[in-house]
């Protein structure tokens, strides 16, 4: 297994691309052969003519691509093309594997070995193949940019002969690796910050970053073993907005990042709290597209309330910087794909038993074989 095709994304809004031209000619450097679909890498600049000459065949034809590799890399889950593939084809993309199980059952029956990128264990070694942390950062990045666009006030304060205009407060809640990186870039705005997570472990990273960790008491918590904040009970999670709401109608923006991985975000924010927002303010919601986070959120559109919040969709903002989503999506491929590489008989690896395959590989041999999903 050394051959690797690149495909063009087909969803509209998609605007990264799975592997770029330097990544491309690293793993051709190191004895993989790689076939690109033609204008893989428009959307961010990238040429046909650039994957030449990084060493890669670039095709026209997708069917000739599937027909001639073992290895598929895309960013998001095919549309309609997985009966095109060879069987034992390993296909490495993004896969929304707890809310697509009929997808998940055609890979297996179709028998082809499917690697879900969401999937990938949060463990020292597989942190270079990360595409969640990697993606999430810049999301969080932007989710402070987006939101200073729209907010009709500027971030720092300034004293002026005019007067002194008090800095903006901006107020984010979950302090995951997009909650941390939008801490960091409102404070380097000039931004009042204050932060919130249900991981107490978490307060002094806040503190590191120069913001305010609002402390709720919740009772016993904790995390999980891959560093995700364990689900909170109704009474909990009451506790939570309540807690919340004060600092809420302080704030100029919240910005929501909470999800529970593989299950529905939870509703941080009621209609009552956003009732006593300022108008003008702004909410982001990062968690939208996983059940939201903030009530009368909508991930097709902004919605503006009777008080005139702005609610702004936060879904895939990686998408808003897509050069440099692309350049370290490509860098985790890249080392996925380096890690399982047999320099001495220059193929792929596929080792079932290594603790990184465990974690992602989802079908292999006409079957679903990952723990967490075989039976259901």
């Amino acid at each position: 297994m050394n051959k690797v095709l690149l495909c063009a994304e087909t969803l509209p809004e998609e605007t990264r691309t799975a592997l770029v031209p330097a990544h491309v000619k690293a793993l051709c450097e190191m004895g993989y052969e790689l076939f690109v679909q033609s204008d893989a890498g428009l959307t961010i600049g990238f040429t046909n003519d650039d994957y030449k000459e990084a060493g890669a065949k670039i095709i026209e034809n997708l069917q000739e691509g599937y027909d001639s590799c073992d290895i598929v890399v895309r960013i998001n889950k095919p549309d309609d093309s997985i009966n095109a593939m060879r069987e034992h084809t390993l296909h490495i993309s993004c896969f929304d594997v707890f809310n697509e199980k009929e997808a998940v059952q055609t890979f297996a029956d179709a028998g082809i070995r499917m690697v879900s990128l969401e999937m990938m264990p949060r463990s020292t070694i597989a942190q270079k193949m990360d595409i969640q942390s990697s993606q999430a950062s810049l999301a969080g990045y932007y989710s402070v940019i987006l939101a200073a666009s729209r907010l009709p006030k500027i971030f720092p304060m300034m004293m002026t002969p005019a007067g002194t205009i008090s800095p903006a407060r901006v107020f984010i809640i979950g302090v995951g690796v997009a909650g941390l990186q939008a801490i960091a870039t409102a404070k380097r705005l000039g931004a009042r910050v204050e932060a919130f997570d249900t991981r107490p472990v978490v307060e002094e990273e806040v503190k590191s970053l120069g913001a305010k960790f609002v402390k709720i008491d919740l009772g016993e918590m904790s995390q999980t073993e891959q560093g995700y904040a364990k689900e909170l009970t109704p009474e909990q999670v009451e506790l939570q907005r309540q807690g919340q709401a004060k600092v809420c109608a302080q704030s100029d923006i919240v910005i929501t990042t909470a999800k529970v991985f593989g299950r529905k975000a939870p509703l941080l924010l009621t209609k009552d709290m956003i009732d006593t927002m300022k108008p003008g303010s702004i909410v982001v919601d990062m968690a939208v597209k996983t059940g939201g986070n903030v009530e009368g959120s909508s991930p097709d559109e902004d919605i503006i309330t009777d008080n005139g919040v702005m609610i702004i969709s936060g879904d895939s903002l990686e998408r808003a910087v897509p050069k440099d989503a692309s350049n370290m999506f490509s860098g985790n491929i890249f080392a996925f794909l380096e890690h399982f590489w047999d320099s001495e008989n220059k193929t792929f690896n596929l080792d079932y038993n290594d603790e990184i395959l465990k974690g992602c590989l989802i079908t292999a041999d006409r079957k679903i074989i990952h723990e967490r999903f075989r039976g259901e």
